[in-house]
This record gives C-alpha cells, sequence and structure tokens, in this order.
C-alpha cells in the first residue's frame, strides 16, 4: 500500500459562458484533451457513514472509462477546495457497482454531466454542461492563476459541490428528479455535444 497523499485541489464557477472561455483557453494556447462528452456517476454509502464524515465513494463511466474515486473530507485554502483523493480505473462499472452492492453499500446519489477537459500550465480545466446550468472547474495547484488568466473572478467561485447546488435547485424546483440527470432524450444530449464541438472547432 502506498503511503504517499494524494490531495485534489480545485476552485469551481458556475453559470459561466462556456464559449467565451473557450475562446480564452485558445488565446492563452491551452491543450484540449478532449471533446464534449457524457459521463454518469454513482455515490455509494454504507448507512449514511460516509457522509457523516464528509466522505465520498464515488463510481464514474465516460469516455475514459470505469474510475473508482474516494474523496475524503474537504477544506479550503482561500478559495481553493483540497481534499484527499484516491482514485483507480476499473474494468465494468456494473460489475463495480454490483460488487460494492454485495459488500452492503448503496447508490445514494446519481449525477451526470457532460465536460470537455483542457489543460493549460498543468492544471486541468473542466467545462461542465449539467441539467441545472454551465460550470467550470480548475484543477491543479496553479489552478487560482489560471482562472485569474481566463478572466474568472475568484470572489465569486462555487464551494458547493454539484449535490449541494442540486439539493438548492430542487428547493427552488420541487418538480425536479430526484438525481440530477439529464431527461431520457439522447437526441438532446447528442445536440449539446455537437454544439460544443462546433463552437471549439
Amino acid at each position: 500500500m502506498s503511503d504517499e497523499v494524494q490531495l485534489e485541489r480545485e476552485i469551481k464557477f458556475s453559470e459561466v459562458d462556456h464559449e467565451q472561455l473557450r475562446e480564452r483557453l485558445l488565446e492563452l494556447e491551452a491543450e484540449r484533451l478532449s471533446a464534449p462528452s457524457f459521463e454518469d456517476n454513482w455515490l455509494f454509502d454504507l448507512d449514511g457513514a460516509l457522509e457523516a464524515k464528509g466522505c465520498v465513494l464515488r463510481l464514474r463511466s465516460d469516455v475514459h472509462g470505469a474510475r473508482l474515486t474516494y474523496k475524503g473530507p474537504g477544506s479550503f485554502e482561500g478559495r481553493m477546495k483540497v481534499r484527499q483523493e484516491y482514485e483507480t480505473s476499473v474494468g465494468d462499472h456494473k460489475q463495480a457497482q454490483a460488487l460494492f452492492e454485495r459488500l452492503g453499500y448503496r447508490v445514494v446519489r446519481r449525477y451526470q454531466k457532460i465536460r470537455e477537459e483542457w489543460q493549460l500550465g498543468g492544471v486541468n480545466i473542466s467545462l461542465d454542461h449539467t441539467p441545472i446550468g454551465e460550470y467550470a472547474e480548475f484543477e491543479g495547484g496553479g489552478a487560482e492563476t489560471v482562472a485569474r488568466r481566463c478572466g474568472l473572478d475568484l470572489e465569486t467561485s462555487e464551494r458547493r459541490t454539484y449535490l449541494r447546488l442540486y439539493e438548492a435547485y430542487r428547493a427552488d424546483h420541487p418538480e425536479a428528479p430526484e438525481d440530477m440527470v439529464f431527461p431520457e432524450d439522447s437526441l438532446r444530449i447528442s445536440a449539446t455535444l455537437r454544439d460544443g464541438q462546433r463552437s471549439s472547432d
């Protein structure tokens, strides 16, 4: 077992104009790592034990495959959210889900995004289209610096997780589904992917 502590450092912004941010990233000669792609996320817990400690156990399926991630309790250094993170690839997300359910874990939340990935100066930048709006995440040691270079105001960064944001959204929209997922409409998702692709070409 590795004793190395892995830390996630990120800052998130809401109501981001993705087209404007793409243009700025191109001006800065950022590298585009992936076109917009759909991802599905499931959060597991064991009788609320992880949530009580502020921890997350997440299974993600996206264009890169399936990945399992553990995140410890978060804290803030300025506007940056910092938490321990351990991640590994898994061969089949359905088999992984079945394994955790056999161990007593249950899926307690599900959320979906369409994510486009860039990189600049060692910082990963994610442009996230979600069922509740447009967001951008900057992850890495220089995330705050890169966010400023992209024209974002650090004081307007969003401290809440997507789950907490969705809880607030549901409070104002009680008709919304329990989980932050897109409607069962593959045409809408495909159209969003195409629009993101065209605007960045």
